[in-house]
């Protein structure tokens, strides 16, 4: 008998559910409330220009390699992977740089130049992220664990007995500065808990186990654009027969005692005993779900993460100086999530981030312009305060770029602004937030909403708002693990 099941939403999570649940014999409908699949990660395009909306780097490739591969297809006929050589181009308030670089001794190197009191720090700060990874890793990142049964399984005993070793206790900031004397190099790797959204001075030094992921497993780009990921997911699941019904916003999710009874989609009611849902977990509850009282109080006290502002630039020049990814430093780093976290404003001094695409995709650009994407991360909505002025904001990163020698003035030709409210009203992210939760106490993995609710029956969830986390990889294996669950359960 075919069993059917509902997923709502398009983006990474939930095709990645879709998938696997058909690969499994399940006939699958993904309801999207768009018009287009992916989420935040997404593209645009406007006077030959092409934007990435959404992430900008991948890590961890093996997660999709295994994707495609469980689903009968292979990666390398679908996608080209590239590897980036340097990462990224570090631009410090003093006026130095550091190329940071996946070849682990040109990163020592590079280091060294910086800071040679430093010299030799690196390795051993990797080889402590390293010990991370392999304490969390197959517990964290690739198991449901807030399902006791396989959270206890005999082969992860070994690595619940290291857990001691994760550096829960300390924050990111004091595990970095345990390794590195120069504040530079500690502003540099405090920078990787804002990955999933995060304070690096309240973060657990858990987070940590990114610089390994990056730089001991590689950061890559998609060539032609990462969007072409979700172009591959969608090829994917119709090749399986994954019904995708674009423009059909999911309205509420139907429940008679305690189970999933339907789903109200643009209207129509879909009979379904069975959700995958890639909404938020806290805006499904708020929007989705009636009543659900208790559910939802405890949600909402859950700190969202970072939102953002991001500004897509049209520049008409090119600037032999910067590559692929480039971060430009606030002062004062400190002071800069205490502006966003504490007092819940943009920030005076903000860290800029900016990718160029066309750096590697000359096609992205016309000639002798380039496309800028850039990010400057922002405090969650919150009610009764008044959110980031746009104008304030652009002429905050124009202030930033110019002081580091990139002055754009007239060289813009077109722009878009995605802000706060447009990541909330357009993808449902809660309260603006981009990657779900912050990780901005120590128990926050455990406390990180599970991928099967306990408060409705049928009900599964996937994406950066649950179990693993935000990001590529963590939001398609929290799609894998909602799926396994529900393929378990049958």
């Amino acid at each position: 008998m075919v069993k059917p099941v509902t997923v709502i939403g398009g983006g990474l999570a939930g095709l990645s559910g879709a998938i696997r649940l058909a690969r499994a014999g399940w006939d699958v409908d993904l309801f999207e409330q768009t018009g287009r699949l992916g989420g935040k990660m997404n593209e645009a395009r406007q006077h030959g220009f092409r934007f990435d909306t959404g992430p900008s780097l991948l890590t961890m490739p093996f997660v999709i390699d295994e994707l495609f591969s469980s689903a009968g297809f292979q990666r390398q006929e679908l996608l080209t992977l590239a590897p980036l050589d340097p990462m990224c181009r570090y631009f410090f308030a003093d006026g130095s740089r550091l190329d940071a670089d996946s070849d682990t001794a040109k990163m020592e190197q590079a280091v060294a130049q910086l800071s040679p009191a430093d010299r030799g720090r690196f390795v051993r700060f990797m080889a402590y992220s390293r010990a991370i990874y392999e304490a969390t890793a197959e517990v964290f990142l690739f198991t449901p664990i807030h399902e006791w049964k396989k959270l206890l399984h005999k082969r992860h005993l070994p690595t619940l007995l290291k857990l001691p070793s994760i550096d829960a206790w300390r924050t990111v900031h004091s595990g970095v500065k345990r390794f590195f004397q120069d504040k530079r190099l500690v502003q540099l790797f405090d920078r990787y808990a804002t990955y999933n959204g995060s304070n690096p001075y309240q973060a657990p030094a858990t987070l940590n186990i990114i610089p390994y992921v990056e730089y001991e497993l590689g950061g890559f780009y998609i060539k032609g654009g990462m969007y072409r990921l979700v172009e591959a997911l969608e090829q994917t699941a119709r090749a399986l027969g994954v019904r995708i019904h674009l423009n059909q916003p999911a309205q509420e999710i139907i429940t008679q005692n305690g189970r999933v009874a339907g789903v109200r989609v643009n209207g129509e009611l879909v009979r379904t005993d069975r959700v995958l849902c890639n909404a938020d977990v806290v805006t499904a509850f708020n929007q989705l779900l009636p009543g659900m009282s208790s559910e939802r109080r405890k949600l909402n006290r859950l700190q969202p993460s970072l939102s953002g502002m991001v500004f897509l630039w049209g520049v008409q020049q090119r600037h032999a100086q910067l590559l692929h990814h480039n971060i430009f430093f606030s002062a004062d780093y400190r002071r800069e999530f205490e502006q966003i976290f504490r007092e819940r404003l943009a920030p005076k001094d903000p860290t800029v981030y900016v990718a160029i695409t066309s750096r590697f995709d000359a096609d992205d650009a016309p000639a002798g312009a380039e496309n800028w994407f850039v990010l400057v991360n922002m405090p969650y909505l919150c009610p009764g305060a008044a959110e980031p002025d746009v104008d304030s904001v652009r002429r905050s990163v124009l202030e930033k770029l110019r002081h580091n020698g990139f002055d754009l003035s007239g060289r813009i030709s077109c722009e878009t602004v995605i802000t706060p409210r447009d990541l909330e009203q357009r993808y449902g992210g809660n309260r603006g937030s981009i990657y779900g939760i912050s990780s901005n106490s120590r128990s926050m993995a455990f406390r990180r909403p599970a991928n099967r609710s306990r408060a409705v029956r049928g009900l599964y969830f996937a994406g950066g708002a649950c179990h693993p986390g935000g990001g590529i990889p963590l939001v398609l294996l929290s799609g894998r693990m909602a799926a396994d669950l529900i393929i378990e359960r049958e």
